[in-house]
């Protein structure tokens, strides 16, 4: 029986926002995940992904940024970000049994994940699903100035046909961020970590990247 998921609410500045905690027995890690710039936090991509870690002992919760909640297509700027990645942690954390806190992200989620820690925002390490280095197209328009000053774990999830990650540019940025940072390549993935002539659901592909993250946060308690 899939595990029970709460909805839960809190406040960013003087905007309240939404999202969906869920909590196994005697979790392990609890894994607060941000949604990409053109979906929000019930798209089935992350759903899936959220619970197939919760299946694996993560603790999860999953939220919209203000923009999303309030039903506007343009991403919040990096200081309003920030601020809704500081009160998510703060209601993980307000959750939790102490277990290691993450955060993780699809794309500008996982984004403004690494400028929140880059801006002082306390966490045991982050997970990105599909960094977005530069603008598809776009390979001198680098994001990766903040990453380097990163001492905690992270992990880089990254198809290989990601046209926001140049293959040979994203191993040199992993290489020169240094021996915390792990890159996990998915083969013939695009930025939604879709397959070429593989048919599968945003859900089962969301699914289908729990395994990684939890064998990384394992190996990161």
């Amino acid at each position: 029986m899939p595990l029970a998921e709460s909805p839960v609410t809190f406040d960013v500045g003087d905007v309240q926002v939404s999202g969906v905690y869920a909590r196994p027995d005697n979790a392990f890690a609890t894994l607060v995940v941000a949604h990409g710039a053109g979906a929000g936090m019930e798209h089935p991509f992350l759903s899936g992904f959220t619970r197939a870690l919760n299946d694996d002992g993560v603790a999860t919760l999953r939220f919209n940024f203000p923009y999303r909640e309030a039903g506007r297509k343009f991403p919040d700027r990096p200081p309003a970000a920030i601020a809704a990645w500081r009160a998510a942690m703060d209601a993980a954390r307000s959750r939790s049994d102490g277990e290691p806190l993450w955060a993780a992200g699809k794309s500008f989620g996982g984004r403004m994940a690494s400028m929140a820690v880059a801006d002082g925002m306390p966490a045991a390490g982050l997970v990105y699903l599909g960094y977005p280095l530069h603008p598809p197209g776009k390979p001198e328009k680098l994001r990766d100035e903040h990453l380097y000053g990163l001492e905690l774990p992270m992990l880089f999830l990254q198809g290989t046909r990601d046209t926001f990650a140049t293959a040979e540019l994203l191993e040199g940025v992993v290489s020169r961020v240094g021996p915390n940072a792990t890159l996990h390549w998915c083969e013939g993935g695009d930025h939604s970590f879709a397959v070429a002539g593989h048919k599968r659901g945003a859900a089962e592909i969301g699914a289908s990247l729990a395994a990684p993250v939890a064998e990384f946060l394992r190996a990161n308690a």
